[in-house]
């Protein structure tokens, strides 16, 4: 390495040092403000993100243009794309998150000791949270709105694709935390697309940071759990199934499998993996596979489907267990529930599994049985979002065991202490 390139690495490792510094001061403040105040700085940021909003729009356009120069498919540039409905949806977004219930208090527990001592469990802020993001710049919005709410400070790396899209979102939120009295640094956004910057995040500021959490492809998600040195919140895969059951009503099957795979296909809820039971498969496959095939989906069916999937191409083994964020489908058939969950448990990443079924014996053992983070009765898998949940936004889908599971919203981004109160006993 040469004296300017170890220069150049210096001074980022500085800068991103005095993002930490001044986030854990913000995150000090903010535990302490009010519900109100925040409540109001959180509509102040919606207001802010509607009147930016041509700013905004036109802010992406340069990122999708230049997306388009850099070569993207078309699945990436769909979830970097904004428009007047998608930054309205943004802003949404926030308002709902200031009309939640605050978390920050909220006793969760409490019982009384033979002693006479009083035991509270109360919720508070997790501290300081790094957020690395690709594509969505929507995710700056909800992360630092989830994150106000929870009474966290956060600290943003979005992708280089987002660039200009992300730093006018910024923009308007800093704006309205300043409005009211707020610290401004409580939402920070690495300014360098340095790719170093994301490895000082995950190995050099643990004094600073209290949790990760990645959203992103694969690659970016394999990366951070593997080498961050403080606690992530977060998936590997969407790897998402919908089981048609033998019970299935074939008009219901149709509109949810539809739904599930092509609203958008590039979200970690989309299905990726079509069972359907053999009993029905003569019956509710042609239907499903001509619906799926005329919005523009390739179709890819193991052997047995294939005879009842036209338009459909054979499915290669690798097809099974892979996340596709785009068009594409593959279809198996099997044998009954016990064959379905088999396979879910075999190839599936924990995230989310539908079941259409009106059995409700079948269901209630889907449901029961499988552990993924999301599932699903005679509903689409594109419902696992954290604004569908109620939650306002999201700031991911977490498919861990530890800590947070599914949507993770304000009420995830807190963990808790304990309140003992008591009349001057003593341990004998």
């Amino acid at each position: 390495m040469s004296t300017a390139e170890r220069e150049v690495g210096q001074s980022l490792a500085i800068e991103m040092r005095e993002l930490g510094r001044a986030a854990r001061a913000a995150a000090d403040v903010l535990g302490r403000v009010p519900t109100e105040k925040k409540k109001a700085a959180l509509r102040e940021a919606a207001a802010m993100l509607r009147n930016g909003r041509d700013e905004i729009i036109a802010a992406n356009r340069k990122d999708c243009a230049e997306a388009e120069r850099r070569g993207l498919g078309a699945a990436m540039i769909d979830r970097l794309a904004l428009d007047e409905k998608r930054v309205e949806a943004m802003a949404a977004g926030v308002d709902a998150i200031a009309e939640l219930p605050d978390p920050v208090g909220r006793v969760i527990a409490e019982w009384d000791r033979p002693n006479g001592l009083t035991i509270q469990r109360v919720k508070v802020p997790l501290g300081v949270i790094g957020i690395i993001y690709e594509s969505r710049p929507n995710v700056t919005a909800d992360a630092a709105a989830l994150c106000l709410a929870s009474g966290n400070a956060v600290i943003l790396r979005g992708g280089s694709e987002a660039a200009r899209s992300n730093a006018a979102i910024h923009a308007c939120l800093v704006r309205a935390l300043a409005a009211h009295g707020l610290p401004e640094k409580a939402v920070q956004r690495v300014p360098t697309q340095d790719r170093e910057a994301v490895g000082i995040l995950l190995r050099d500021m643990t004094e600073y940071l209290d949790v990760i959490v990645p959203r992103g492809g694969k690659s970016l998600i394999a990366r951070v759990q593997q080498d961050a040195r403080v606690p992530v919140i977060g998936h590997l895969e969407g790897i998402c199934h919908t089981y048609v059951h033998r019970g299935a009503d074939v008009d219901m099957a149709r509109r949810i499998v539809l739904n599930a795979k092509m609203r958008r296909t590039g979200i970690c809820g989309a299905t990726e993996q079509l069972l359907i039971d053999r009993e029905c498969v003569a019956s509710h496959l042609p239907p499903i596979v001509s619906d799926l095939v005329a919005a523009g989906c390739e179709v890819r069916a193991d052997a047995e489907a294939l005879p009842h999937a036209e338009g459909a191409a054979p499915a290669s083994a690798e097809d099974f267990g892979k996340e596709f964020l785009d068009a594409v489908i593959a279809v198996k058939v099997v044998a009954d529930l016990d064959d379905a969950l088999e396979h879910i448990r075999r190839y599936g990443s924990g995230h989310t599994e539908a079941i259409v079924t009106d059995d409700s014996t079948a269901a209630d053992r889907f449901l029961r049985e499988l552990d993924s983070a999301i599932v699903l009765h005679n509903a689409s898998t594109q419902f696992a979002d954290g604004g569908e949940f109620g939650m306002g936004a999201e700031i991911g889908i977490a498919t861990g065991r530890i800590h947070a599971r599914g949507p993770v919203g304000a009420e995830e981004l807190t963990s808790y202490k304990y309140v003992v109160r008591g009349s001057g006993q003593t341990r004998p």
